[in-house]
């Protein structure tokens, strides 16, 4: 896992603009702690920053190949799990390797392939290739958008980095927000290709993008298609095991410490059996991880979301397939910290708002860092499976329109709200959401004889898949990699989302609970406890102590009126807010004042340029 970025520049040498290649490559310096590197042969320029996974003293960046024709170079991120399998094809196929990396056997498989070395990849990756035999920059990205990238079109070339962060420390991109990236923000639709930045692009998810003299050209290698399934109901828990079986082996690989999250919950229990499973074949024991805050279990009320806390279940878990496990236990104070708040917001370069769930999870994982290197998630089973309990209710089923949405504000407050009036006009939020649905579905394929309900769950899944799991994949990534921790997403595999997706309702809820087949086919490895629990989202603190905080930070914020985020958010609401009485702050109230404080943190880190006419 690493941060990759370059400048493309077909009108002059970038030899010349070696200290902006270096500004572009120390942006991505949290994703790649271990080693740097730069290159440039005249109209190209590549940046690396490397965290050292796989053959630690080998796979520095960025690599080349010498050709009769010229060189060819990548800076690749990410991991792929079938490299072993593609070495031994490529050495038959002539080819000579000189490390022990994927990397190097990914440029060579360009060089075998071509931009066809996309469709043969297993794994997550981002990754850049140089040919300067053809004068071309390849860029190409994972299926499922695991991994980040953007590009930035300029009028000679392009720029483009793991993160925006390292294309805006070029002097010519600008930091500039419109409605569009405001509509992103607030919508929770993750529209493809779309960056929030002006002028910035995302590399989509099973696409390559090619630039040379001619122009920029899209290519999508792979999407997410309608087949038929004809395996029963035994057929496909069997099938689903043994790919999760596979998928988990392959992303057990590592040259350094590796261990697992554990909530407690349906998939990441399922996930660390496997593991725990199939490293007490070496006499290994895996190492578990879970999030919790101080308090929590004990004095846990719940609700329609959450109705048990984790604990309980992480415990059972860890004991039943003897992990070597740690709860990280944070405090509302550190959960509040204007420092952690802008260390998230700086590594997602914009304010998303999940308030104290994007605090935890930094913080998990910068404790989780100081004795792993790699960790492996349970993110995206909701997805793949039907976990959410949208998915079951009547509404969300049959709205036409993100079913996510449908009962979101009700779960978790409208943070939208604490927006001006005369902002949110312009945003038009409804209208937004609306048209991007309306897109979202166009091109999803119906089964021949497929039933009403059948395509109607078809698309709420499909919609999860493309839209929804993009949003928390990101957050995800983000999080890791500001400490430096790669988390590999087992239920991300394509070939599990393939055969999942196709699979019919029916089978997916065949005893009328979430996730039937997942938990089936782990039934072997799950306690009884986590294998009859309801599904509980990513945890949230209950203390009151960490509202009162954000009303103090609230308060602190109001005495300088004339701060630029209240040309962003009513004043009085968020003044409204803060006065509140604790037991009467509503999850909206909360979350607005979540929102108002990451608005503010951004706008002084990032100082944008913002365009609302």
């Amino acid at each position: 896992m690493c941060g990759i970025t370059g400048w493309v520049s077909f009108d002059r040498d970038l030899r010349a603009e070696s200290e902006t290649l270096d500004a572009m490559t120390e942006t991505m310096a949290c994703r790649g702690p271990d080693d740097r590197g730069t290159w440039i042969n005249g109209p190209a320029g590549l940046g690396h920053r490397r965290l050292a996974i796989i053959d630690l003293p080998g796979g520095r960046q960025p690599m080349t190949v010498g050709t009769d024709q010229g060189d060819v170079a990548i800076v690749y991120s990410g991991e792929a799990y079938n490299f072993t399998e593609l070495r031994r094809e490529l050495t038959g196929r002539g080819h000579r390797f000189v490390t022990e990396s994927d990397t190097e056997v990914v440029l060579h498989g360009y060089l075998e392939w071509g931009e066809g070395v996309a469709e043969r990849l297993n794994g997550m990756y981002a990754f850049a290739i140089w040919d300067s035999r053809h004068q071309k920059l390849v860029m190409i990205r994972d299926r499922m958008g695991i991994k980040p990238f953007y590009y930035y079109p300029t009028a000679d070339g392009v720029l483009f980095g793991s993160e925006p962060k390292a294309i805006l420390a070029n002097p010519l991109a600008r930091a500039k927000v419109g409605l569009g990236g405001m509509r992103e923000l607030f919508a929770m639709v993750k529209s493809p290709g779309h960056a929030f930045w002006e002028g910035m692009h995302e590399v989509e998810p099973g696409t390559v993008v090619t630039v040379d003299h001619g122009g920029l050209r899209r290519h999508v290698y792979w999407s997410l298609e309608t087949k038929p399934h004809t395996d029963d109901k035994e057929t496909s828990i069997a099938k689903v095991r043994t790919l999760l079986d596979d998928i988990v082996r392959r992303q057990l690989v590592s040259d350094v410490p590796r261990c697992t999250l554990l909530s407690g919950g349906l998939d990441s229990s399922a996930m660390t059996a496997i593991a725990a499973r199939q490293l007490a074949e070496t006499g290994e024991t895996v190492r578990s991880f879970a999030v919790d805050f101080v308090g929590q279990a004990e004095n846990f009320v719940a609700d329609e979301l959450r109705g048990t806390p984790d604990t309980p279940f992480v415990h059972d878990v860890a004991q039943a397939s003897g992990t070597e496990h740690r709860d990280i236990v944070l405090d509302s104070h550190a959960l509040a910290d204007p420092d952690v708040r802008a260390r998230m917001i700086t590594a997602r370069d914009m304010p998303m708002g999940f308030g104290d769930m994007d605090a935890s999870l930094f913080l998990l994982f910068k404790a989780i860092r100081e004795q792993s290197t790699v960790a492996l998630s349970g993110e995206s089973a909701d997805e793949v499976f039907g976990g959410y309990l949208q998915f079951f209710d009547e509404g969300a089923r049959n709205a036409e329109m993100f079913p996510w949405l449908v009962r979101f504000s009700e779960h978790f407050g409208d943070d939208s709200d604490v927006l001006r009036s005369d902002l949110s006009a312009k945003l038009d939020l409804p209208g937004y959401i609306r048209d991007s649905y309306q897109g979202a579905v166009a091109g999803i394929q119906r089964l021949s004889g497929e039933s009403d309900f059948e395509y109607r769950m078809r698309k709420i899944c499909y919609l999860h898949l493309t839209r929804f799991v993009r949003v928390l994949l990101d957050r995800k990534d983000r999080a890791s990699m500001a400490v430096g921790l790669e988390v590999r997403v087992p239920f991300c595999d394509h070939r599990l989302v393939e055969y999942v997706y196709n699979t019919p309702w029916s089978l997916k809820s065949f005893d009328g609970r979430e996730k039937s087949l997942l938990r089936e086919a782990t039934a072997d490895v799950l306690p009884k406890s986590v294998y009859d629990r309801v599904k509980s989202p990513y945890p949230s603190t209950q203390d009151p102590k960490y509202a009162i905080a954000l009303q103090e930070h609230a308060k602190d914020l109001l005495t300088k009126p004339s701060h630029p985020v209240f040309d962003l958010v009513d004043a009085d609401r968020v003044r409204r807010a803060a006065q509140r009485d604790v037991p009467q702050i509503t999850q909206a109230s909360r979350r607005g004042l979540e929102r108002t404080l990451d608005l503010a943190l951004w706008l002084d880190l990032y100082k944008p340029e913002l365009t609302f006419s």
